[in-house]
C-alpha cells in the first residue's frame, strides 16, 4: 500500500473509533420539508432552507427564465466576460434590503470570507474573532497573515480588554463574528460589539448566513437592534434558496473589495440561473414578511413544548455530549419520521455533540408539536445531567 492510502487509512479508522467519521448519504428533496433517504420519505428539520424558497414557484421560475436566456454558467471572471446583468441587479437588491451603498457577489459564502478578509487586513494588523465563528471566518482570517485573537463568544467584556492591551501594536484591526450563530443558534451583541470597533477604530464584520431572511424583519441580525454594522457579508444559499455569496458596505469599501479580494478576480461569475433566483427570493422577503416571520416562530413553539430555552433564531440546539449519543438520537427520531443530523466534533467542540433542528416556514405546527414531544421525552434523556442543565 502506497504511503499516502498508508495515512489516509489509518485517519479514518481514528475517526470510526471515535464515532466521528462522516459519510455522504444520497438525499432527494422532495419539496422544501420532505425527503427521500435511504429508502425512506422524512420530515427534515436539518436543513438551511428557512423560507423553502428553494421550491418557490416564482424563484424557480426566475431561475429557469435566466438559464434559458444566459445559458448554464457566467463563462468566466467577472473582470473578462463573466459580468452579466443579473449581477448587477442582484447586488442593488442587496444594498437595498441591508440599507447600505453597494454590494459585492461572491460565488458562494466561503468564497466571500476567504476573499473580503484578506483584502483589507495584512500583515501586521489585528483580527479579533468571535471563538465560535464560523469556518470560513477563521479561514479569511488566517490567510490574511495578520495577528489572530479569538476572544471568549459573546464576551464584549473580553473583547475589549483585548484590544485595549493590543491594538496600538497594530496597524488595522477587524472585529470577526458570526450574526446569528449556525450551531447555538443565537445573536451576536452586534451593538455593544460596534460601540467597541468604533472606540478603538477597529472595523466590525459580521457574517449573517444564517440571519438574512429571517431574523430583524428579514433584513437580518444588525437589524434586530438596528446596528450599523460596516461589512455585512452573507450567503444566498440558506434562507435565500439559492447559492453564492455577498458583501454589503460602503460603495468606496465594495470597489475595493472588486479589485482586490482574489476569490472574486480569479474566480467565474455566479452562474445566471443562481442570480435570478436570489433576486426572485429577495422580492418574496421584501414583500412577505409576515411569511418570514414563521420560521424564529415555529422555533419557539417547539422550544416551549419541548422545555428548552427560548431560541433567537430558527436555529434550535439539543446538547447530547458525546457524539455516541447523537448519533443514537438521530437514528431514534429517523425511525419516527423526522431527519434531523447529528452534530459532532469538530464542527462543535469536544463534549458538546449535539442535534441541531432548524424550522422553517412550512414545518406543519402538527409535526413541530410531535417532535417537541419525542425530544422531551425521549431524546433528553440521553443527555448526562449536566448537559441537559445546560441547555
Amino acid at each position: 500500500m502506497h504511503s499516502l492510502d498508508e495515512f489516509a487509512t489509518a485517519k479514518l479508522d481514528e475517526l470510526e473509533r471515535s464515532s466521528l467519521r462522516r459519510r455522504l448519504v444520497d438525499t432527494t428533496r422532495v419539496t422544501g420539508i420532505w425527503v427521500l433517504r435511504e429508502g425512506r420519505r422524512l420530515l427534515s428539520f436539518c436543513c438551511n432552507d428557512y423560507l423553502n424558497l428553494t421550491h418557490h414557484p416564482a424563484v424557480k421560475e426566475a431561475a429557469i427564465e435566466a438559464l434559458r436566456r444566459y445559458g448554464v454558467g457566467a463563462g468566466a471572471s467577472r473582470f473578462v466576460s463573466g459580468n452579466h446583468p443579473l449581477l448587477s441587479e442582484l447586488e442593488a437588491r442587496l444594498a437595498r434590503l441591508k440599507e447600505t451603498e453597494a454590494a459585492c457577489v461572491f460565488g458562494s459564502g466561503y468564497l466571500a470570507n476567504v476573499g473580503i478578509i484578506p483584502a483589507l487586513i495584512g500583515p501586521g494588523d489585528l483580527i479579533l474573532i468571535d471563538e465560535l465563528a464560523h469556518a470560513c471566518l477563521w479561514a479569511g482570517a488566517r490567510l490574511a497573515r495578520a495577528a489572530v485573537m479569538p476572544f471568549r463568544h459573546g464576551d464584549v467584556r473580553h473583547l475589549d480588554a483585548l484590544l485595549t492591551d493590543l491594538r496600538q501594536r497594530h496597524g488595522r484591526a477587524l472585529i470577526a463574528t458570526d450574526g446569528v450563530f449556525s450551531m447555538d443558534g443565537d445573536i451576536a451583541p452586534l451593538r455593544a460589539l460596534g460601540a467597541i470597533a468604533q472606540r478603538h477604530d477597529a472595523w466590525l464584520m459580521s457574517d449573517d448566513a444564517h440571519g438574512l431572511g429571517v431574523v430583524g424583519g428579514g433584513r437580518g441580525s444588525n437589524f434586530v437592534e438596528q446596528t450599523k454594522v460596516p461589512l455585512q457579508m452573507g450567503t444566498l444559499s440558506k434562507a435565500l434558496g439559492a447559492y453564492g455569496g455577498y458583501l454589503c458596505a460602503s460603495a468606496a469599501v465594495v470597489e475595493l473589495i472588486r479589485n482586490r479580494a482574489r476569490t472574486v478576480i480569479y474566480s467565474t461569475g455566479l452562474p445566471p440561473a443562481m442570480a435570478a433566483a436570489a433576486v426572485a427570493a429577495l422580492e418574496v422577503i421584501e414583500s412577505e414578511p409576515d411569511y418570514a416571520a414563521l420560521p424564529l416562530a415555529k422555533a419557539k413553539a417547539f422550544a416551549s413544548i419541548a422545555g428548552l430555552p427560548e431560541p433567537a433564531s430558527p436555529i434550535v440546539p439539543v446538547l447530547l455530549g458525546e457524539p455516541e449519543a447523537a448519533l443514537k438520537a438521530s437514528t431514534l427520531l429517523q425511525e419516527e419520521g423526522f431527519l434531523v443530523v447529528a452534530i459532532r466534533p469538530p464542527t462543535v467542540p469536544m463534549g458538546t455533540a449535539r442535534l441541531r433542528l432548524t424550522f422553517t416556514a412550512q414545518h406543519p405546527n402538527r409535526e413541530v408539536e410531535r417532535l417537541a414531544e419525542l425530544v422531551r421525552k425521549r431524546i433528553l434523556a440521553l443527555a448526562p445531567a449536566n448537559t441537559t442543565e445546560a441547555q
